[in-house]
């Protein structure tokens, strides 16, 4: 296993799509595409089915034209049908080079779904391979529910090969198919059986090219890959996130880590890029990654427990392989009832405040109240923690805002009328937008402009959350993320109206960067 390559196959533009809910616009799948191709440096992408719809053609034939302009075009795959050449004239229009042919891997499938017999179906699917190769297309082969066929009907998985294997290797075309693609397409297996059949089947086809792919239904997609990583599987497939039908397929992050640190394997994956394609995938497909997934997850860098930030600062004794760094991240040390001296110090250390270990102590009492209530601390609420806890007069907030109306009315876009007070003098500003809160910051852009001639925050990320069970007065938390000077600012605010609690979190934001001049 040490040193050996594995090829890295990204499915999340045709796979990941079949997320329930999930479509992506074509100009999404190219951005998603370039991000793959490019900044992660995957081996090859897979990027939608053939023959689907219009959108799908722009899609393909954007995306083909810009791998043709990088000279990657080899490592874009669409997924294709013996039909009768329609999914190979389909590809070919679109600029394709490969094709994706789905074949059946299981008897059941053969007889049931297409009712016909194996040797039917080879025919049918060397007639599609040789119209492909007319075409000039190269063709990797699907042999779908492989895993069952495996199960309930080895033999005919061995027929379907022999007779595939023996012209793919043929004097007359030779490599007629690429790759066999061995997928456990209801997600049914565990790591000792793909163990198992994939010994079989690199035992008997030695000199094939087999890729494996997973899905998770049973919470076993990662380790099933890896196993057939281990039993001879030259290629994984993946999305990222983990996207794809039911319960999604095998996460790239999480494979590339497990790849990387426990086989030693090698891959093309450029580490740095993983979270920003994560949080790129997340955006356009809706689909919010949960806090603590590996690697991608928000809170999988951070510290909780105060002993383990102590442990951090005596020779890092709580780090593994999984460096944040490494993946285009940082460790975090939360803030709250378990976070002890030591996380508190942490996160002071990293805004450049010294307290005594007296002031310190207050600190620390005044955050394990708010966790007893439930309130989440941030690092960027840690300053006005600390004026709160010291009555500190210079630490009082130089941004404030002294009054605003928002309005809205039908067929009239929104407007914000705001004056707020920065060191001392006041100004006012006005402005129109698509929401009460779009008003209200175009408002201050434009005091801040014209007054200040400062560049204002760009905002990066909006969210709001309320409490379960929540009543129609019910508080609000309003989450927001701005990009300033090459890092990003997360504050929050709190009100049971939503825009008042985004004008919260903004004028946090501001007392962060006015404090920072």
């Amino acid at each position: 296993m040490k040193n050996r390559y594995v090829e890295i196959m990204d499915s999340t533009l045709r796979d990941g799509e079949q997320t329930n809910g999930v479509s992506f616009l074509p100009h999404e799948k190219l951005v998603v595409a370039r991000k793959l191709l490019k900044g992660v440096n995957v081996d090859r992408i897979e990027v939608a089915s053939a023959r689907v719809s219009e959108g799908e053609r722009e899609a393909v034939s954007m995306i083909c034209r810009y791998a043709s302009q990088i000279g990657r075009l080899d490592r874009v795959e669409v997924l294709g049908f013996v039909d009768g050449g329609k999914s190979v004239d389909w590809i070919a229009d679109c600029g394709g080079k490969v094709i994706n042919l789905l074949a059946k891997g299981s008897l059941k499938h053969c007889t049931h779904q297409l009712h016909k017999t194996p040797e039917e179906h080879v025919a049918d699917i060397l007639r599609e391979v040789a119209y492909a190769h007319e075409r000039g297309l190269a063709v990797n082969l699907y042999l779908e529910d492989w895993s069952n066929g495996m199960k309930d009907s080895p033999e005919y998985v061995y027929q379907m090969m022999d007779a595939l294997v023996g012209n793919s290797h043929s004097a007359s075309a030779p490599q007629a198919i690429s790759r066999f693609m061995l997928p456990d397409t209801l997600g049914v297996m565990n790591p000792l059986q793909v163990i198992d059949y994939f010994r079989k089947m690199t035992s008997r086809y030695p000199d094939v090219h087999f890729d494996f792919h997973a899905h998770n239904d049973y919470d076993m997609a990662v380790s099933n890959s890896l196993a057939a990583v281990y039993s001879g599987a030259r290629g994984l497939h993946v999305t990222v996130n983990g996207l794809g039908e039911r319960c999604g397929n095998a996460p790239m992050a999480s494979v590339q880590a497990i790849l990387k640190d426990h086989f030693h394997a090698r891959t093309s994956i450029v580490e740095s890029q993983l979270n920003d394609l994560s949080r790129m995938v997340e955006s356009f497909s809706g689909i919010a990654v949960a806090p603590n997934q590996p690697i991608v997850g928000e809170n999988v860098f951070t510290q909780v427990a105060g002993v383990h930030a102590d442990g951090d600062s005596k020779d890092k004794l709580y780090y593994n392989e999984l460096i944040p760094e490494r993946f285009g991240r940082k460790r975090e040390y939360a803030l709250g009832k378990n976070s002890g001296k030591a996380n508190i110090l942490k996160n002071l250390e990293e805004l450049g405040l010294e307290l005594t270990p007296e002031q310190t102590r207050r600190v620390t009492q005044r955050i394990t109240e708010l966790g007893d209530k439930k309130e989440i601390v941030t690092q960027e609420d840690l300053p006005y923690i600390v004026s709160d806890v010291l009555k500190h007069d210079a630490a009082e907030d130089k941004v404030k805002l002294v009054s605003y109306v928002v309005s809205t009315a039908y067929g009239l876009k929104p407007g914000a009328n705001i004056k707020v007070e920065i060191n001392g003098r006041q100004y006012e500003g006005s402005a129109v937008g698509d929401g009460q809160y779009d008003a209200f910051v175009k408002a201050l852009r434009y005091i801040y402009k014209k007054n200040l001639d400062r560049t204002f925050p760009i905002l990066a990320n909006y969210s709001v959350t309320i409490p379960p069970g929540g009543r129609t007065d019910a508080l609000v938390q309003t989450v927001i993320s701005w990009h300033y000077n090459g890092g990003i600012l997360r504050t929050r605010g709190l009100d049971a109206d939503q825009t008042e609690a985004a004008i919260k979190a903004t004028f946090k934001m501001l007392n962060i960067v006015e404090n920072a001049l």
